[in-house]
């Protein structure tokens, strides 16, 4: 995560959105003072952020995703093939 100004924005654009797009990372825009306004992430990300909370609305699903962690986490996973 970094943070810049909406004047660094300005300058160095096009490498910031090649940053957070190649790794995966975000960046905070900040006003005067250095007050947090803004964030800029690859739409990639965007979609899968706004996918996983559209999933987690519904409480059987965030139930279901919880119960599922904390089946893995106590070591009852099960390694499967993906077949098409």
């Amino acid at each position: 995560m970094n943070a810049m100004s909406v004047t660094e924005l300005r300058k160095n654009l096009a490498a910031t959105i090649d940053r957070v797009t190649a790794d995966h990372d975000y960046t905070i825009i900040t006003r005067e003072g250095g007050k947090p306004a803004a964030v800029l992430m690859s739409l990639e990300d965007f979609a899968s952020w706004q996918e996983t909370e559209y999933l987690l609305r519904s409480p059987a699903n965030a139930e279901r995703l919880r119960k599922a962690v904390a089946e893995l986490d106590a070591g009852h996973g099960q390694v499967r093939d993906l077949s098409e």
